[in-house]
């Protein structure tokens, strides 16, 4: 398979979601030590996100990384090096975004890392690590969570950003209620 059979499969496969994985945590610890060695001066703070960032609990198996850079300028200036450095992102979808821009990693016609560049500190990096913290104490929200996911994904295999759009939703609602 080239490239770009690769990025194409990644781009359209389907939701699914799998038991927790205990390497997860190392391939994130590896990917921010790759990038940290790569722009050692451009983020300020790198955070393992997402599913498979709380122990024990079923996820996409796609590494999600929240990087913190000073200014939204500064991180549409990162794109394109950050594509040399084997990601790969949609600057259409990216221009539809606000607050934040993303880019992802595939291997093997999978996805394997999301990045997600934010304004460190900002109110969406906030919500982010809060959500991911509470997912992290709270057994039963997880396992909410996951039963809740389980089903999105069942219901929006072949629509990733319906499925997003569920979680989202879950999200901002637990948020709302911790508030």
């Amino acid at each position: 398979m080239d490239e770009t059979e690769s990025l194409n499969r990644a781009i359209h496969e389907e939701v699914a979601l799998f038991p927790y994985d205990m390497a997860w945590p190392a391939l994130f610890e590896k990917e921010r030590d790759r990038l940290l060695d790569l722009f050692p001066d451009e983020f300020l703070a790198i955070e393992h996100i997402g599913s498979t960032a709380v122990h024990g609990l079923s996820a996409k198996p796609i590494i999600d990384i929240l990087a913190g850079v000073e200014s939204m300028h500064q991180a549409d200036d990162l794109l394109e090096p950050l594509c040399r450095a084997k990601y790969a992102t949609s600057l259409a979808y990216n221009a539809s975004l606000v607050g934040r821009r993303w880019l992802m990693r595939w291997a093997e016609g999978r996805r394997t890392h999301h990045l997600h560049l934010m304004v460190y500190g900002g109110e969406e990096w906030h919500r982010r690590l809060a959500f991911r913290n509470r997912l992290r104490a709270d057994t039963e929200l997880a396992q909410r969570y996951e039963k809740k996911k389980r089903l999105w994904a069942a219901e929006f295999t072949s629509d990733r950003e319906a499925y997003t759009a569920a979680k989202g939703d879950f999200i901002k609602q637990e948020l709302k209620n911790a508030s």
